[in-house]
């Protein structure tokens, strides 16, 4: 099969993926394969590519193919699977497998497991034409979904699904989203849905007017954000040190701040607020994305970009040129 295949972390300017034939994945009883329609160009993918989450162990192979968001149509099934069938359309998200008996596993936070594999970064990926995927972590994708659609609820949808609930957003309350890139695009829609007054900051006109459309009821420039006022619950997803520092200044006494992304956080003793993080999303959660998805209250905007155009999808995703998800399609 064809696949990008990183086999050294290097900056994209250097186009670190390489367009090359590599074996079919081998099933295990339990796995399924997937060929692979869509697969989404994730902010992390690029982050991990370059060798930023090396101190977190990532990626934990090489060579490896990366991607995590991925749709498709299973292929063939192991002898030990029950369920799923040839032909159905199927999704990947980043929880690949958890070991299924620690505390967290058996309390429905397997997205905390210690034994957590994530697609893409201890495991091969969606960057390829080809996946194989445990059948206990694998979820149907409703009918009404295309591929491409669909693709990027398994990253950007679940995780801001979990982050809204993590965040414990209420009716009422004035929510600042500060990042709107694929996870944050999701979060306002999320945070709308559970009755936020929802304002998204962003760097750029472009993706600012993504969260009107998506259904903001204010969007504003990072540089004018601070002339606001203050927030119940501010929701960090740009991976920028200035926007942690704007949401300890902009969060209102006793309100919220969710923090999605790597960066330090000053805690401000003459002020009482909660800072919380949020790490992907349970199966459950991923089931509850889908349902929303399916039922159209909230919406994916993706661009699609053929397979081998990896190293340059992610180049302009790193200089801020993507509007929305990109999305592989092999």
């Amino acid at each position: 099969m064809r696949a990008q295949v990183l086999h050294k972390v290097n900056l994209i300017e250097e186009r670190p993926l390489v367009d090359e034939a590599v074996p079919e994945p081998t099933l295990r009883p339990e796995d399924v394969l997937i060929n692979v329609k869509a697969c989404g160009v994730c902010h992390s993918n690029l982050h991990m590519i370059e060798g930023e989450f090396l101190p977190a162990g990532f990626p934990g192979k090489l060579p490896i193919v990366p991607g995590h968001e991925i749709s498709g149509a299973i292929e063939k099934v192991g002898e030990n699977v029950g369920t799923w069938k040839v032909g159905q359309r199927v999704g990947v998200q980043v929880l690949y497998e958890s070991c299924g008996r620690c505390e967290y596993c058996l309390t429905g936070r397997e997205n905390l497991c210690p034994k957590l594999k994530s697609t893409g970064e201890n495991v091969d990926g969606g960057y390829a034409e080809f996946i194989a995927a445990p059948s206990d972590f694998i979820y149907q994708v409703p009918e009404n979904l295309g591929f491409e659609e669909a693709a990027p609820l398994f990253c950007p949808g679940v995780t801001a699904y979990r982050a809204v609930k993590r965040a414990g957003v209420r009716l009422g309350q004035k929510v600042a989203v500060l990042g709107i890139g694929g996870v944050g695009s999701m979060s306002v829609q999320f945070a709308q849905l559970a009755g936020g007054e929802v304002t998204a900051v962003d760097v750029t006109k472009e993706k600012l007017d993504l969260a009107l459309e998506l259904g903001a009821e204010n969007a504003v420039l990072a540089g004018e954000f601070g002339k606001l006022g203050k927030f119940d619950v501010v929701m960090i997803h740009t991976p920028s040190q200035k926007a942690i520092d704007q949401a300890v200044k902009s969060v209102k006494p006793g309100g919220t701040i969710l923090q999605a992304v790597f960066g330090n956080i000053f805690v401000n003793f003459d002020q009482e607020y909660t800072v919380v993080s949020s790490v992907i999303g349970t199966r459950i959660d991923m089931l509850d994305a889908l349902k929303f998805a399916s039922e159209r209250k909230v919406k994916v905007k993706w661009q699609a970009f053929k397979l081998e155009e990896a190293n340059d999808v992610l180049l302009r995703l790193k200089k801020g040129e993507i509007v929305g998800r990109a999305v592989l399609v092999p």
